[in-house]
This record gives C-alpha cells, structure tokens and sequence, in this order.
C-alpha cells in the first residue's frame, strides 16, 4: 500500500493528497515532525538513519522524524512516531513546541526533494538510550551528542549530520536548550 499524505498551501491549508513517492520526487509542500530527545544533563540523542532510507541515508537524523499523516495534527503525529521509532510511549503535553518552519531541501544522493512544514519538539527524556527500541529497518540505533561536542565538531563529525540536521542542532536547538530550566 502506497503511503498517501496531505499537500499543502503556503498557508498550511490541506489542498490535495498525493503518494509520498510523487511528493518527493516533484518536490510537493508536505507536513512532517521532528521530536528531539533531550537528556536532564542536556544532551541530545540523534537516531541514525538506515542505510537503505530513500532520504539521507546512513546520517544522523532527528530522535523522531515523520510525515503528519492524513487526519492527525502535527501533535498526533509526534506521539505516534515517538512510539514507533523509540518504542516510548508520550503524550501530547509532553512534548514542548521549538518552532515551526517551512523548510526545503534536496538530497544530491537520491534525488528526492523535501519540501515541507516541519513542527519541531523537545521531550526530556529521563531515561537510558539503551532503552529506546529501533524501528526496524528505519533505523540503525541512537546516539547522544553533548551540547559541547556539537559546537566543536570535526569535518568529520559534521559529515555524520543531515546537513539541515546539522545547521539545526548547532544553532537553534542549542540554544534553546541553554534556556531550559529545571531539567
């Protein structure tokens, strides 16, 4: 069965619905989320990409990544992909908002274009990355990064990173874990 999602406007309004195939290959406006675990010591943990994933294989990648699927909001979509690819099971209040964005990119490796509104999320996560449960063949494990090693990576940590992943976690998702309180 061919994963069917909503196209959207630069409004973000519902417009259409096509296959993720042809959406990705033409580059269609899309939803999708991201959910960043964040440790109490302030680490993130980034998941790493299998090496057959039709986009930015073999690269690390957000904890949670997913398409909003038809009928669920942004929110319910980061519940449901939490579970699928950490095996931990959140709720809507869990999560905290970073930002919104409108984001384009391409991957040079397959071709595919990744043109979307990305909700992005913290979640605190108290627990043991030992403990997250890969989705198979989706992914290859977790990683945890200090808020130290990402503003000092090498060429060759950099190259780890989905580059809009990289740029992401270096700015933005740093500082807004500087600001968390009471972790």
């Amino acid at each position: 069965m061919k994963d069917i999602l909503n196209i959207v406007d630069d409004d973000d309004k519902i417009i259409d619905q096509e296959p993720r195939e042809k959406i990705h290959a033409q580059g269609l406006l899309h939803r999708e989320i991201h959910v960043y675990f964040i440790t109490p010591n302030k680490e993130v943990i980034f998941q790493h990409r299998a090496k057959d994933k039709d986009t930015f294989p073999d690269l690390l990648d957000a904890t949670v990544g997913g398409h909003v699927e038809i009928g669920d909001s942004y929110e319910q979509a980061a519940v449901k992909e939490t579970k699928e690819e950490t095996g931990i099971e959140i709720k809507v209040s869990d999560l905290i908002l970073i930002n919104k964005i409108k984001k384009y990119s391409e991957d040079k490796s397959t071709d595919k274009i990744n043109n979307v509104f990305n909700s992005r999320y913290a979640y605190i996560y108290r627990g043991d990355v030992k403990d997250l449960k890969i989705e198979l063949g989706k992914a290859l494990g977790f990683e945890i990064w200090s808020l130290n090693k990402l503003a000092f990576l090498t060429d060759e940590d950099k190259a780890k990173f989905i580059p809009y992943i990289l740029y992401f976690a270096t700015t933005e998702l740093s500082n807004f874990i500087e600001d968390l309180k009471n972790l």
